[in-house]
């Protein structure tokens, strides 16, 4: 099969460039500073640009001196164009989002102003790029789209909740144990990233790239992505169903931090990628500036880590009672009477097994001595029970709570919590490598 075709680089750029530009001759002829990009608008914008790069980026365009901007341009509008659909995304379905009594409601203003700083983005990029596409001789089209072209999807009505299907209870309980527990696992992980005080250009330097870039942020996104979709696939909410509320605040959770994370991965790849000297010369620098004389790059770094990160941490620390709640309801529970550390008791090391054996799995255990409880979560509850363990002479002791934690720490029982009869630390059996 023969893909190439006679007529010239030239004529394909006309044919490759004509729609995209009715967007951008669409955004220099609008004169309405309330207007808001719709998602049609947005998503017009997105594919456009993407054949256009990709048809330069076949043609060697990254490598030519006439071209190299003009794609460069283009993907600057691409990036910008898929964080302001993400954005608008998040603006629409706010208020059907389902927080508790948590209250976001400074967030939609600032998520207001986010939208129109990257639609103000655009605005800057768009004139440069028709400036770019009459310079290399692309003939331009005589109009851009019609206002009617680009209606907006957000409306008051909704068609009726009239589907009301069941799953199994025990697959239920089952999925959405597994997935509150990976909701779980991740909003530990990115606590590390989270901040209650918004930071100043001088910190926010010392973050991105080195530490906060867009290869951990996209990392991040994509375990919010699989968590909504295994939700979406494996959890069935009836209007009769119990849990329906909680199981709504649970989504609402992950499923605006999974789109406040695309639009941060969006502004950091641009940033990364056209805006960070990176230590080219001559071209690809004179590239960089340019694109930084249209769009501040402080301005960028400022979005995606005071109102991104911010935000996600915000919600991902919200969500986490939200996720609790629901793997404590769900978790199937049972009871082991197990011994404890021979010789030297639940000093720090066994007590510190115990508790990220419970933390990993993330549903609640009780550690039983005699009469009184003590969070198994806890190295310092654990510690304390130890003391009452010593002074009362105790040689088993119960748990009690999530049946997945409880296996292992059978397993972990069974080799004397991971050490010798002096204390030093043994190999632990590969189930419990995740402790290592």
């Amino acid at each position: 099969m023969n893909d190439t075709c006679d007529i010239s680089f030239n004529e394909k750029a006309n044919i490759f460039s004509y729609e995209y530009l009715q967007c951008i001759l669409f955004i220099v002829g609008l004169n309405d500073d309330s207007y808001l990009f719709t998602k049609k608008l947005c998503s017009k914008l997105i594919i456009t640009s993407h054949i256009m790069e990709d048809f330069l980026d076949f043609h060697g365009a990254k490598k030519n001196k006439d071209w190299v901007f003009y794609r460069a341009i283009s993907a600057a509008i691409r990036h910008l164009s898929l964080a302001c659909y993400s954005q608008r995304h998040t603006l629409d379905r706010f208020d059907f989002y389902n927080f508790g009594n948590q209250n976001h409601s400074a967030f939609k203003h600032e998520a207001l102003d986010m939208l129109k700083f990257l639609q103000d983005a655009i605005y800057q990029a768009a004139p440069v790029a028709l400036k770019e596409a009459k310079r290399l001789g692309i003939t331009i089209p005589e109009s851009g789209y019609d206002l009617d072209y680009f209606p907006g999807i957000a409306t008051a009505g909704q068609l009726e909740h009239n589907i009301d299907d069941t799953m199994p209870k025990r697959s239920q309980k089952k999925n959405l144990t597994r997935i509150a527990s990976q909701f779980l696992e991740l909003i530990r992980d990115f606590e590390q990233f989270t901040f209650y005080e918004r930071y100043n250009l001088e910190t926010i330097y010392k973050l991105v790239p080195d530490v906060i870039n867009e290869v951990t942020i996209r990392s991040y996104e994509m375990r919010v992505h699989n968590i909504q979709s295994s939700f979406d696939s494996y959890v069935v909410t009836t209007l009769q169903s119990p849990d329906v509320e909680i199981l709504s605040q649970l989504r609402s959770h992950f499923s605006i931090v999974f789109h406040i994370l695309q639009v941060m991965g969006r502004l950091l790849h641009f940033y990364e990628r056209h805006l960070y000297d990176t230590g080219f010369k001559h071209v690809y620098k004179n590239i960089s500036l340019s694109l930084s004389d249209l769009i501040d790059p402080d301005a960028v770094l400022d979005r995606a880590i005071n109102y991104c990160l911010y935000y996600a941490g915000r919600f991902l620390s919200s969500g986490k009672n939200v996720a609790t709640r629901v793997l404590n309801d769900n978790m199937e529970s049972d009871t082991i009477d197990v011994g404890i550390p021979k010789d030297r008791g639940f000093h720090s090391r066994p007590s510190l097994l115990v508790a990220k054996i419970v933390q990993h799995y993330g549903g609640e255990v009780k550690l039983h001595v005699g009469k009184d409880q003590f969070d198994a979560a806890s190295v310092l509850d654990i510690q304390w029970a130890g003391g009452k363990i010593k002074k009362e002479n105790i040689e088993t002791v119960v748990f009690t709570g999530d049946s997945r934690a409880l296996n292992d720490l059978k397993i972990l029982a069974s080799v004397n919590y991971g050490e010798d009869h002096m204390g030093k630390g043994i190999p632990l059996p590969c189930e419990l490598n995740y402790l290592i």
